[in-house]
């Protein structure tokens, strides 16, 4: 039983003292110590250990046993100091805390007093300042009052005096006295309820209302609408009625400007009628200097007369403006068949000269519908592109009647007066439209009868590939007739003159361009074998002559400089033309038409070298390959196609050294010819020796030297192939290559020969290992069970991939067999 007492004992004491890692923590923080029985984890077992580390070491357990004892007596005293020390804790603690209550009670009763003195300290403040508010309140209405007082008198008596001088036409002092009156009258809006103040209002209006009418019969008595002469000079008088007007209601002012401006054009109106002669276009002249000879009377007579900030100058003339836009459009509806292309351009020159000149003399504040236009900005394009000149210094030195179309400064975009007596000529430009067309039909014509009369350019001129003449004028053309149509109209008319661009583009590259490509000619005789052996020969073959190469070069140059500069044509109808029609400005058909102009060019001349190697590539098919006994130099064959292409790509180089990258495609477009039809030639080789393939081997490969270099053939200055042009002709050749590397395989084992073929040309195709085999001149028995076992063989499906040009075989072929090839590789390179 004690056992087990003092085993609960030891549990219980464990579970008392077991802490938490936290407090454990914060002990030793605050007691810090190095004694491993002070340790949370502490281990009787390996204290002792630590202790007794040896048997020898017990021999000292008395002198230990009693230092601990002395240890824990020590602790039991330290304990019982403490928990002694601890007793009267609590009863010190409620002390303190009754203490603590007591002194809040005391704390709270001092608030309160003083919350009860401030409640009546602010009512002892209110009772002072509420005199002091009602004195205060009562100042600001007196002062209202005085002040209502005062603007009263002054009222009464300037509504008085109003009266007054209204009535003797005092109009200097009226105009000084009406803004003073009305601005008083502005205080009592409030007051209106007010009888009085009703009536003083009321008499204000009359006051207006009769100095109004008073003004206005003042001016049609001094300027009577029925035409009579006019005073010698300004009244001082209706100077001063003048400023008076501003203060009244506008319309008076508007009424005043209005039969000031009628009764100063009557004339005008009379002068200028549509039955007399100087109505016409033809003196449009005397319409502008009349005005300004009418501007100039004004400033002298009547300068001083009216308020400057009216700028009754600029009215009159923006009236003119009007007038002789409806006038102008009245006389051209009524005699529409005499208006000439000249005449029109000469009337609507000199309208936009007047028009320029309002805009240096005014600023356009009146005008009520001034069009927002912005200025467009240059880009910079080509500075051989006609469009790209300086438009205003253009036609220097051009005929008198080409001046007329001379762009003028102010240019429209920064002139408020831009159209505003030009836009009547507008429906009547179809005139200038019908001109244009006529003109430009008539210029295709002198380009067409010149060309013949001249013949296409020659081989080793200036001329020879350039671009031809006629299309540089025509684009200058087009040009100076774009820069006058817009000086004439931006709307509706330049949309007319785009489509006669259009009309005129199409017919130049048909026929100036596509009408002069030479025709290509069957009728040139295959050659034979014997004639390939006759170097003199060959080259009768070719189907154009140079100066036909050198003329498909120069259309090929032109329609290239007719496709980009049409292209910048377009981006100039568009900034010249109103941003509404900016969408209907479209030259795409018309630049597709000059690519097909350069596709067709490219196709001839690919087609004129693509023949020219026709009959080599015949010969080549014909000959008797499998009676060939030794390997020697290249084939006649050979030779006669490297002829023709050294022949042919320098003349064509040279004539298209401005447009590079149509050479290239030439030289692509003949690769993907010529390679095809190069090896469908090959497959009709048969049957083809060993010895047969080991030469048409070498003719392969030096055909592929060829063509890597035919960008550059002939020419002094070397340059490296584009890497798309380089790409096609290994590819192309590669296959060339490894279907003679096919046919010179044995074709035992089966197996072998079937595997190679896949490796080396990935062609899925039966038909192309069909025509292996016939090339191989193989019974049609073996060639049945060849093709049951290529397509037992087939991966399924075929990757597609490029037959690599692997020069070796998957599996050992026999020593005879790789070691001709090896020979042949030798013979290669050293013929390289």
């Amino acid at each position: 039983m004690m056992e087990e007492e003092e085993f609960e004992f030891t549990e219980d004491l464990e579970a008392i003292l077991h802490l938490t890692p936290e407090v454990q923590l914060a002990i030793e923080q605050v007691f810090p110590s190095q004694d491993p029985l002070d340790r949370a984890d502490f281990n009787a077992v390996e204290y002792i250990n630590t202790l007794f580390p040896t048997e020898q070491s017990l021999a000292n357990i008395d002198d230990v046993v009693n230092k601990i004892r002395l240890k824990i007596r020590r602790l039991d005293d330290d304990i019982r100091t403490v928990v002694r020390g601890q007793t009267n804790v609590g009863q010190d603690g409620r002390q303190a805390l009754e203490e603590a209550q007591i002194a809040i009670q005391q704390l709270f009763g001092k608030i309160k007093d003083i919350k009860d003195k401030a409640e009546k300290s602010e009512q002892m403040v209110k009772e002072i300042t509420r005199d002091i508010k009602q004195l205060d309140h009562a100042k600001r209405h007196l002062t209202t009052s005085i002040t209502t007082l005062n603007h009263l008198h002054m009222l009464a008596g300037g509504v008085d005096s109003l009266e007054a001088m209204t009535r003797k036409r005092q109009y200097g002092e009226v105009a000084n006295l009406l803004q003073g009156v009305v601005n008083v009258l502005e205080h009592f809006h409030k007051y209106m309820g007010i009888p009085q103040i009703r009536q003083l209002s009321e008499r204000v209006k009359a006051a207006q209302s009769e100095l109004g009418t008073q003004i206005l019969a003042d001016f049609e008595e001094a300027f009577p609408s029925q035409g009579s002469k006019r005073p010698g000079g300004p009244s001082n008088v209706l100077r001063d009625a003048c400023l008076v007007s501003n203060v009244l209601d506008p319309r008076i002012k508007q009424e005043i400007i209005k039969k000031f401006i009628r009764q100063h054009l009557s004339e005008y109106l009379v002068l200028f009628q549509e039955n007399q002669d100087v109505a016409w276009l033809d003196k449009i002249d005397r319409r502008y200097a009349w005005i300004k000879r009418q501007l100039v009377d004004y400033e002298e007579k009547y300068g001083r007369m009216f308020p400057e900030e009216w700028c009754m100058t600029e009215r009159i003339a923006v009236e003119f403006c009007h007038i002789t836009k409806v006038e102008l459009a009245k006389v051209m509806r009524t005699r529409a068949k005499e208006i000439e292309v000249k005449l029109l351009l000469f009337a609507i020159q000199r309208t936009t000269n007047f028009e320029g000149l309002l805009a240096k003399r005014f600023t356009g504040c009146t005008l009520t519908d001034v069009p927002g236009q912005q200025k467009r900005p240059e880009s910079p394009l080509d500075p051989t592109n006609p469009f790209l000149e300086d438009e205003p210094g253009e036609d220097t030195g051009a005929e008198k009647d080409e001046d007329l179309a001379k762009p003028r400064k102010p240019k429209a975009p920064d002139n408020p007066f831009h159209g505003i007596i030009s836009k009547c000529f507008e429906p009547h430009l179809y005139v200038y439209i019908e001109s244009q067309d006529k003109n430009l039909g008539e210029l295709i014509d002198r380009f067409v009868a010149d060309f013949r009369a001249q013949g296409p350019p020659k081989a080793g001129t200036e001329e020879g590939g350039a671009v031809l003449p006629s299309c540089a004028d025509l684009f200058v053309y087009y040009k100076k007739c774009m820069v006058q149509c817009s000086q004439l109209s931006t709307g509706e008319p330049m949309i007319a003159l785009t489509t006669v661009f259009q009309k005129f583009l199409r017919e130049y590259a048909w026929k100036i361009l596509s009408g002069n490509l030479p025709k290509s000619n069957s009728n040139s005789g295959g050659l034979t074998i014997t004639s390939l052996l006759k170097e003199k020969e060959g080259c009768e073959a070719a189907k154009f002559t140079v100066d036909e190469l050198c003329l498909i070069c120069s259309i090929l140059s032109t329609a290239e400089y007719c496709l980009a500069t049409t292209q910048q044509l377009e981006e100039k109808l568009k900034e010249k033309v109103d941003k509404t029609l900016v969408e209907r400005i479209n030259l795409t058909g018309e630049m597709d038409t000059f690519s097909t102009v350069i596709s067709n060019s490219i196709q001839l001349l690919v087609q004129d070298l693509d023949a020219a190697c026709d009959p080599a590539l015949t010969a080549m098919s014909k000959m008797p390959w499998q009676s060939v006994e030794h390997v020697g130099d290249q084939s006649p064959y050979v030779t006669s196609i490297i002829m023709h292409i050294k022949q042919n790509v320098p003349i064509i180089r040279d004539n298209l050294a401005s447009t590079r990258k149509y050479f290239t495609q030439f030289c692509i477009k003949f690769t993907n010819s010529f390679i095809p039809k190069f090896i469908n030639h090959l497959f009709r080789c048969k049957p083809i020796s060993m010895v047969g393939a080991e030469q048409l081997l070498l003719d392969t490969h030096s055909l592929k030297t060829v063509l890597l270099d035919l960008p550059s053939i002939g020419s002094q200055v070397l340059r490296k192939a584009p890497a798309s042009y380089t790409k096609i002709v290994v590819k192309g050749m590669t296959r060339a290559e490894m279907i003679l590397k096919v046919v010179m395989a044995p074709h035992e084992p089966p197996v072998v020969f079937v595997d190679n073929y896949i490796k080396l040309l990935a062609d899925g195709n039966p038909e192309t290992f069909q025509k292996i085999l016939d090339m191989k001149g193989l019974k049609r028995s073996e060639q049945s069970s060849m093709l049951d076992l290529f397509r037992q063989r087939l991966p399924t499906p075929p990757s597609g991939a490029d037959g690599g040009p692997s020069l070796s075989f998957s599996t050992p072929t026999p020593e005879q067999e790789s070691s001709r090839i090896r020979k042949l590789e030798k013979l290669i390179k050293k013929r390289l």
